[in-house]
């Protein structure tokens, strides 16, 4: 049995190998992993907590149970008897690594805690909820009368606000009578209602599905964005529309798989797991919800509507429904019309009677999330034809205008999220986003998160740098080719070893120093290898659809999610990320899916529409495309087959790139006037 043990930390994704006996905190700080500790690993402070990811990760190929860690010390069993050690946790200053091992550090371990940058957009939505709340006066019961108190309250609805044909939910029936007999609060004009006077919720004008004893006017509603690596969740008042509160964290689901088709896997090979998915999902939305009304002061039952986008996985192991079949031909959904459930169904901590809605699937692999973008960016009522992407583990591509849409998904994988690149990781204080490079010196600038300004040496005030997350992946490997230290085969120039001391041999390959602090960061040939391969991925699917439109040249482009919010337009079409195009036509969208989530939540018409405009939407399925995969070999080529000065000339000013001799590609310098003239 070999000395070393392989590790992989989650959800960072950071891995390496390790001397068996080493301890968990000591092999987090080898591999640049955010593991926090303040007592210098005595076990005394306990913030070094950490647990086995136990199961088949097949990804990792690694499987492991708690015997991957050596039994728990006499230190931790003394720590657990004074303060508490929740059942799986070990002290990472005490655990050694006894065999290959998937490691999670929960949030409360992690000194810098992920940037979940889903923040609400601003947008102006017409609001109309499907959630509406009237107040009425209810006649008292008479001696000899047989009218009940339900079916008085359901006169009342129908003389004073036109409500007819309404059911009543059973919680609500049994508040009822309690209800009506309280004096409750009145409105701004008056200290208080008589007895007899009740405000319930109707849903849909067709449920009752809460009751408040007098007048009561603040209904509340949360518009959620499950993704696979991030879930956020916006509070907004169902009065006047506006976002009261908004929330993310990362998606537990990521100790089981960084990407979809690992949580499939996961499911797969170890059965009965769904559940377990569903209750780490679900949980991430109770603990949302909870975080929402304390932060925005709201009472919970005061929460009355949700909706939901997520893609297909997501949308289902949300619902307890077992996503196998999505991990192979023909990828079929167990359902993708719209949903309509109580939100109690999904463990949600609101008030008894709210209602849940999900927005419809459009296929296989283009979720609900996809169904948000279009509904946010209604391309189906502009004359241009538009592009939207949302990138992410599985990048959903939207084509078209109002003539007609056309959507695929493409598998590119974690990369372009800092995972299973060398010093990649998620988004958080004291990872490097931005990049430029010098073409004559190669001595690199970079920006990291937390930080306001760029630096050159190895240190930010107050901010210590720990990777690189994906919009500074995008860039760095960008500059790299503007600065001609890549050919255009997206291999790493060698030969400027002797010039810089920023390329140096890795093995048979050569590498890039990115930062040379502690810890210091390499761009390593398999990094760029595997920014390729996404990239790559991305375009073919691109160029699919335009192919099949039947179409050279999109209108614009829109970028939306978290990733594709934060990455540079210039370098994502030096880079080759998206079609050749007007680079002023490549612009963010946002937090995309989470706002048409928002606008599901505000406007009951506009659920008619997404369900309507979905029917329409085309699906091409890449899986089964001759010409997807051509697209793809062709789209490996950095940006693709195409020098990037020649594409960007004339229309975006680019810094002077270095002329690097190559035996595989003559690389031409531009003519001075073109270079001024950019």
């Amino acid at each position: 049995m070999s000395d070393d043990a392989r590790v992989v930390f989650l959800p960072s994704g950071r891995r390496g190998t390790v001397s068996r006996g080493t301890t968990v905190l000591d092999a987090a700080r080898r591999l640049g992993v955010d593991l926090d500790s303040t007592c210098g690993g005595r076990g005394i402070c306990g913030r070094c907590q950490v647990s086995v990811a136990e199961g088949e990760h097949a990804k990792h190929g690694i499987a492991c149970t708690s015997e991957a860690l050596t039994r728990e010390t006499e230190t931790e069993r003394l720590y657990a008897a004074d303060r508490g050690l929740a059942a799986g946790r070990r002290l990472g200053c005490t655990a050694l690594v006894a065999e290959d091992v998937v490691i999670d550090v929960p949030p409360e371990s992690q000194v810098y805690r992920q940037v979940v940058r889903k923040e609400a957009d601003a947008r102006e939505v017409a609001v109309d909820p499907v959630m509406r709340l009237y107040t009425v006066e209810v006649e008292e019961p008479q001696l000899g009368s047989t009218r009940s108190d339900a079916a008085r309250v359901l006169d009342a609805l129908a003389r004073e606000w036109n409500l007819h044909d309404l059911q009543i939910d059973l919680h609500v029936l049994r508040e009822l009578q309690h209800a009506l007999r309280t004096r409750g609060p009145g409105s701004a004009s008056t200290v208080s209602l008589e007895l007899w006077h009740v405000t319930v919720a109707v849903h849909d004008a067709s449920v009752v599905t809460a009751v408040w004893p007098g007048f009561h006017d603040t209904a509340y509603g949360i518009a959620f964005d499950v993704g696979s690596t991030t879930v956020a969740g916006h509070l907004c008042d169902l009065r006047t529309g506006e976002v009261v509160g908004s929330a993310g964290e990362m998606n537990p689901q990521i100790r089981f798989g960084e990407d979809l088709m690992s949580r499939v896997s996961y499911v797969m090979l170890n059965p009965g797991s769904v559940k377990e998915l569903t209750r780490a999902v679900r949980g991430c939305l109770a603990k949302l919800t909870a975080e929402l009304c304390r932060d925005a002061e709201v009472e919970r039952t005061d929460v009355l509507e949700v909706t939901v986008v997520g893609n297909p996985v997501m949308h289902h192991l949300l619902l307890g429904i077992d996503p196998t079949e999505l991990g192979g031909a023909p990828f079929a959904l167990a359902v993708d019309d719209a949903l309509r459930i109580s939100a109690s169904e999904l463990g949600l901590p609101v008030n008894p009677g709210a209602r849940a809605y999900v927005l419809p699937c459009i296929a296989g692999h283009v979720g609900a999330d996809t169904a948000g973008v279009i509904l946010a960016e209604a391309p189906h009522l502009a004359d241009e034809v538009t592009l939207l992407v949302d990138v992410g583990t599985n990048a959903e591509i939207v084509l078209g205008n109002r003539e007609r849409l056309l959507a695929a998904s493409s598998p590119t994988g974690p990369a372009f999220e800092g995972a299973q690149i060398s010093c990649g990781q998620r988004a958080a204080p004291g990872a490097i986003e931005r990049v430029r490079i010098d073409p004559e010196t190669l001595e690199p600038r970079v920006k990291a998160i937390g930080c306001d300004d760029w630096s050159d040496e190895p240190g930010f005030a107050g901010t210590r740098v720990t990777g690189v997350c994906g919009s500074g992946i995008v860039e760095v490997v960008a500059e790299l080719l503007l600065a001609g230290i890549l050919t255009a085969d997206g291999t790493i120039d060698g030969s400027l070893a002797a010039r810089s001391a920023r390329v140096v041999p890795d093995g048979r390959t050569f590498s890039y120093v990115l930062w040379t602090g502690e810890p210091e960061l390499r761009i390593t040939q398999n990094d760029v290898r595997q920014i390729q391969l996404a990239k790559a991925a991305l375009h073919a699917g691109c160029r699919l659809l335009m192919e099949r439109y039947g179409i050279e040249r999109v209108d614009r482009v829109r970028l939306a999610g978290a990733f594709g919010a934060h990455i540079d337009p210039v370098r994502a079409l030096v880079l080759g990320l998206v079609p050749d195009c007007d680079p002023s036509g490549v612009t963010s969208a946002g937090n995309a899916a989470g706002t048409g989530a928002r606008i599901a939540l505000l406007n009951r018409a506009a659920r008619e529409e997404i369900e309507r405009v979905v029917r329409d939407v085309e699906k091409v399925e890449t899986a089964v495309e001759p010409r997807f995969q051509e697209h793809f070999v062709h789209a490996m080529a950095i940006p693709h087959e195409t020098d990037p000065y020649e594409r960007l000339a004339r229309s975006v000013p680019l810094p002077a790139r270095r002329t690097a001799p190559t035996a595989r590609r003559p690389r031409r310098r531009p003519a001075e006037a073109g270079r001024k003239s950019t």
